[in-house]
């Protein structure tokens, strides 16, 4: 590559970092998610934005640099490397929320709360009552859009769920432990499925006596792989952890674990399973292959990917997903209506009645139920690896993006108004909240723990 094209790629990088950081830090001071500035940095770079004021611009640099061969290479796999680790730091977390005290509840939320939403879109698109056809991409395989819609309506952010309880200071809570509990066992699952509407969509090119072979194929490799990556792989971890032949580890521990990312995604790239979902699985196992004292040993090196990849390739990913935003004749405001109404009425639903099986009442429910709803990173993901495989057309990519940005939004909203008149999050924790209400405090007992809120 010439300087000029390195200089072209090298200019692109900053403007999305520095806009990305810029409007997010922005975002921040007004206690709304980051990665919601992050995404209006990549819209406001985006050609129906600063392509309308300086159309030159927006063309020389982002749409060559994107669309671009040399250039077009080296921007794809920066967006897809923030995905991956992005997706690695979420599994790496789900171990640590997994609480023993929550195993009754979390299993009426997963058996319940998750399965009826994805089912009955799914029922319901089978029978044609839900159209899908406005909803298929390049590749126009109608199963895997139903599919990716029948996830999109159950799907859980773990990450902003996990950013929303970290800015609250609640993350220490029961309620959090629960919520987060739920949504890891609920995303392993469901990224199962996103493997396999994949797999689908790859057959598109494929002649008809061939599509079931290769279909059972890629979800018998998927099947092995995720068997291997929860159960095996943890031990064989473990076990290399613990010798002492282990070099990689004593010469670099984060060049270590990057190690460990690679082998997995690898592997997963030679079994064509979803790359997505194997550094899901990285994280989950490079967590769970290590005991009490690896996990305090390596727990500053998670903290350092955390922090260079939440400081580099993530938000330059957000960023790129929204630049890739469509609001032009392909944009509906009908679908983005339509969806958002339809599927967080479902979740809620849903959700709410497996709360109340649960034993929950009151505002548990409605706490719980709305901050299931938020779709977050994760539905961000599923847009943007269903609209990469040609599964789901830009209109629906970009439904899907707007609905997980907003949810997100309406989930923090939500939680800062209950912190904030005093209300606790449980009725059996009324402990967890931000001040103690009038009716909650009682004044002969002491210990009383009171959490406050950001400053």
């Amino acid at each position: 590559m010439s300087n000029s094209e390195i200089g072209t790629i090298l200019l692109a990088l900053s403007v999305f970092l520095g806009s990305a950081h810029f409007i997010g830090y922005v975002f921040v001071r007004f206690q709304q998610p980051r990665l919601v500035g992050e995404i209006l940095a990549g819209i406001l770079l985006g050609p129906y934005v600063l392509g309308q004021i300086a159309p030159s611009v927006s063309t020389d640099l982002f749409g060559t640099a994107i669309e671009g061969n040399k250039a077009g290479v080296i921007l794809g796999f920066i967006y897809w490397f923030g995905l991956i680790l992005l997706m690695f730091i979420s599994g790496s977390q789900v171990r640590r929320v997994l609480a023993q005290e929550n195993r009754r509840e979390t299993a009426w939320i997963l058996g319940i709360g998750t399965p009826l939403p994805f089912f009955l879109v799914l029922f319901l698109g089978l029978l044609s009552v839900v159209p899908i056809e406005p909803l298929v991409g390049s590749a126009g395989q109608k199963t895997s859009a139903l599919l990716i819609l029948s996830i999109a309506v159950a799907v859980t952010s773990i990450p902003i769920i996990s950013r929303i309880f970290y800015d609250l200071k609640i993350l220490h809570t029961r309620f959090a432990s629960l919520i987060l509990g739920a949504a890891v066992l609920e995303d392993i699952v469901l990224w199962g499925v996103l493997a396999i509407a994949t797999a689908i969509a790859d057959t598109a090119t494929l002649a008809q006596q061939h599509v079931v072979g290769k279909i059972s194929s890629h979800v018998g490799a998927t099947i092995v792989y995720i068997a291997l990556a929860l159960f095996l792989t943890p031990h064989l971890l473990m076990k290399a952890n613990a010798s002492r032949w282990n070099i990689f580890r004593k010469s670099s521990p984060l060049g270590y674990i990057i190690l460990v990312l690679f082998f997995y995604t690898v592997v997963a790239a030679l079994l064509e399973v979803n790359l997505v979902f194997a550094a899901f699985l990285a994280g989950f196992g490079v967590v769970g292959g290590m005991g009490g004292t690896d996990r305090e040993r390596f727990s500053k090196v998670f903290e350092a990917i955390e922090q260079f990849a939440t400081s580099t390739f993530i938000p330059i990913y957000f960023a790129l997903v929204g630049y890739r935003l469509v609001f032009g004749a392909e944009f509906s405001l009908s679908m983005l209506l339509i969806f958002l109404a339809g599927s967080s009425l479902l979740s809620l639903l849903s959700v709410g009645f497996a709360a109340k099986l649960a034993g929950f009442r009151g505002l548990d429910i409605v706490n719980i139920a709305i901050t299931t709803n938020a779709r977050g990173g994760p539905g961000i993901v599923l847009a943007s690896v269903a609209y990469d495989a040609g599964i789901i057309n830009a209109a629906f990519y970009t439904t899907l993006v707007l609905v997980a940005v907003l949810t997100s939004q309406g989930t923090g909203i939500w939680l800062r108004f209950v912190l904030s008149r005093g209300w606790p999050l449980l009725s059996s924790n009324p402990e967890e909240t931000w001040r103690i209400a009038p009716k909650l405090r009682q004044p002969e007992k002491v210990g009383e723990q009171v959490l406050t809120p950001e400053r």
